[in-house]
C-alpha cells in the first residue's frame, strides 16, 4: 500500500502567484535542501516510460481525445518558457537552466509538480503502521521546503497545508492505493467498496467548516472531500469524481496484480485515523478476496455519501436497496463485524491491532462522538471550533471559523492547530520524531523502494530516471541506458539486494554482480 498527498499551498505575500511555479519551488527547494551545490543530481528525474492513465478496469481504453488535462499523467508536467526563466533567474541560475518538476527520493518516494500542487508519493509499504511513517516522512519532506524557500534572499515564504479544499470550489487529492490480486473480479471490488467507503469518513474524515461543494451553506460536516464527489464508479479523478476509481495502472506485474486506486479518503494529520484508514481497508479487501464481505448495496451512495458527511451526530441514516435503513456507524460495524468473525487464529499483532483500534474507537462514537478527540481529525476540529464558538458567540457563517479550519491544517511547527495539539499531548501519537526522521531519508526495507531508494542514494549520477516499475542507469562508456525492471513490489528488498549493494564498488560493479546473480532479487 501507499498514500499520495496533494498539499494545499499559498505564498501571503504573492496572492495572484502561479500556483505551478509555487509548487515547483517546493520541488527545487526541497531538491537544494538534499544535496548543496549538486543541482539536478539532487534526486532522479521521473521516467514516464510506464505510465498507462487512460486504461479503465473496465475493460477499456479511454479516447486521449476525450480525456481531461488532468487524467494525462503519462505526461511530464510544463512550464511556459517566461515561468522556467523567472524560476531560474530566482535561483541564481542562467535563464536556460532546467527546472526540476519532479524527483525520486532517497527514501523511494516521489516528489513532483501535480497540476496546481506539490505532492508527496509513498513509497510502497506492506502495513499500516508504515503507511503512516512515510506519509509523516512527506509532511518532513514539505516542511523542509518551506523552511529552505523561506530562508532563500529573494524568495516570498509558501504556506503548504495538509487539506483537500480551499472553500472556495476546489477540491484536491489525498489518494491511497492497495495491490490487489488480478484475480478478484472488479465488480466484486465496487460493490463491497462503494458502502464501506461512503461509510469511512467516520473514522477517518479530516473535517471541514461549510456544505456544498461552493461552501454555499453553512454548518460543518466529517468530510473534506464528500461534496466534492457525483458519480459511484468512473476514470476521473479531478472532474466528475467517481467513489470507485477505475484506472488500471497496476505499476507491478499486470498479469498478476491490479493496483486500487483510492481517491476518496481526506488528508489525515491524526496518525490512529491515517492507521484504521489503511489498515480498515486493508482488511476489508482481504475479505472481498475471500467472498466473505458484506455488501450492503445503496439506494443513491453519492447522496448518501454526502448524507452522512453533514451529521456530526452520527445519527443520520441512509436508505438500502433492501427496505434497511443504517447510519455510517451501523455500516462501519458491520464490515468491523465481518473482519472479526474472519480473524484467522494466527493472525499478526498488527492486524489484531486495527482490529481492536476499529472496534473501540466505534463504540466509541456510538457513545459520544466528542470522546474520540485524540484519535480523530473532525472531531479533535470540531472540539477547536466549538470552543471559539462558545468563547465568541460565533455562528458557523462566520468567516473566522473557516480560518481555524484553515490553520489547523497548516504544516508550520509553529503555527499549525493540529501541531500545538499534538505538542499539548491531546493527540494520541503512533511514530515518534526519530522514526519520521529515518524515513525521510531511508526506504521501507521489505519492498522493491528499497532498491530504488538505495540505487538513488548510492548512484545519483548513474540513475538517469526511474519510476516505481524501474530503474534507468547511464554508466560511463557506454553507448546504451541500461533499465532495471521492478515490477514484482515484493522483490528488491534488504533481505535480497542489500548486500550487494555493500559489495559493490560503484554503480558499474553494481549492476553486473546484480545482473549475473544467480537468483532474481529484483525483477519477477
Amino acid at each position: 500500500m501507499g498514500t499520495e498527498t496533494e498539499y494545499g499551498i499559498i505564498a501571503p505575500a504573492l496572492p495572484s502567484a502561479n500556483p505551478t511555479l509555487l509548487s515547483s519551488q517546493v520541488v527545487n527547494a526541497y531538491a537544494a535542501t538534499l544535496r548543496e551545490g549538486l543541482g539536478n543530481l539532487a534526486g532522479t528525474r521521473w521516467d514516464y516510460t510506464d505510465e498507462t492513465p487512460l486504461t479503465d478496469a473496465r475493460g477499456f481504453r479511454m479516447d486521449r481525445a476525450r480525456a481531461h488535462p488532468s487524467q494525462l499523467t503519462d505526461e511530464p508536467p510544463e512550464l511556459d518558457e517566461l515561468t522556467a526563466e523567472q524560476i531560474a533567474l530566482e535561483r541564481g541560475e542562467p535563464a536556460e537552466a532546467a527546472v526540476l518538476m519532479n524527483l525520486v527520493l532517497n527514501n523511494g518516494a516521489r516528489l513532483y509538480v501535480d497540476h496546481a500542487h506539490p505532492e508527496y508519493s509513498s513509497p510502497e509499504v506492506t502495513n499500516p503502521l508504515d503507511a503512516v511513517l512515510w506519509d509523516r516522512a512527506g509532511d518532513s519532506v514539505a516542511v523542509a521546503a518551506m523552511e529552505r524557500i523561506a530562508a532563500t534572499p529573494g524568495f516570498s515564504p509558501v504556506i503548504l497545508y495538509k487539506n483537500n479544499t480551499d472553500n472556495k470550489s476546489v477540491s484536491y487529492g489525498s489518494h491511497e492505493n492497495y495491490l490487489v490480486p488480478r484475480s478478484v473480479p472488479f465488480s466484486k471490488l465496487a460493490e463491497a467498496l462503494i458502502p464501506f467507503f461512503v461509510s469511512r469518513q467516520v473514522i477517518c474524515g479530516a473535517g471541514r467548516v461549510g456544505l456544498g461543494a461552493l461552501n454555499q451553506d453553512a454548518g460543518f460536516q466529517i468530510s473534506q472531500r464528500a461534496d466534492f464527489f457525483e458519480n459511484e464508479i468512473g476514470l476521473e479523478t479531478t472532474v466528475r469524481r467517481p467513489i470507485i476509481n477505475t484506472r488500471d495502472e497496476p505499476h507491478a506485474v499486470a498479469e498478476k496484480y491490479r493496483r486500487l486506486h483510492v481517491i476518496i479518503g481526506d488528508a489525515n494529520l491524526h496518525e490512529v485515523s491515517n492507521y484504521l484508514k489503511t489498515g480498515t481497508t486493508a482488511l476489508v479487501l482481504a475479505l472481498i478476496e475471500q467472498g466473505r464481505a458484506p455488501v450492503p448495496v445503496l439506494e443513491d451512495p453519492v447522496a448518501a455519501l454526502q448524507s452522512i458527511s453533514h451529521d456530526a451526530s452520527l445519527t443520520r441514516t441512509v436508505q438500502l436497496t433492501d427496505g434497511r435503513a443504517m447510519s455510517g456507524l451501523d455500516l462501519q460495524e458491520l464490515y468491523c463485524e465481518a473482519v472479526t468473525a474472519a480473524l484467522p487464529p494466527d493472525a499478526d499483532d498488527q492486524t489484531r491491532d486495527v482490529v481492536a483500534r476499529w472496534q473501540s474507537l466505534l463504540a466509541t462514537l456510538r457513545r459520544d462522538p466528542m470522546d474520540a478527540a485524540r484519535q480523530v481529525d473532525w472531531i479533535a476540529k470540531l472540539s477547536v471550533l466549538e470552543a471559539y464558538r462558545a468563547r465568541d458567540g460565533l455562528d458557523w457563517t462566520d468567516p473566522r471559523l473557516a480560518l481555524v479550519d484553515l490553520q489547523y491544517a497548516d504544516l508550520r511547527p509553529d503555527k499549525g492547530i493540529y501541531r500545538r495539539l499534538a505538542r499539548r499531548g491531546d493527540v494520541e501519537l503512533l511514530v515518534g520524531p526519530v522514526d519520521v526522521a529515518r524515513a525521510v531519508v531511508e526506504p521501507p526495507r521489505d519492498t522493491r523502494a528499497y532498491f530504488r531508494g538505495r540505487c538513488i542514494a548510492e548512484y545519483p549520477a548513474e540513475v538517469v530516471g526511474a519510476s516505481w516499475d524501474s530503474l534507468i542507469f547511464e554508466l560511463p562508456g557506454e553507448r546504451r541506458l541500461q533499465r532495471v525492471q521492478t515490477r514484482e513490489p515484493l522483490r528488491g528488498t534488504a533481505e535480497l539486494t542489500g548486500a550487494l549493494f555493500d559489495a559493490a564498488v560503484d554503480a558499474e560493479d553494481f549492476l553486473s554482480r546484480l545482473l549475473s546473480g544467480p537468483e532474481r532479487r529484483v525483477a519477477p
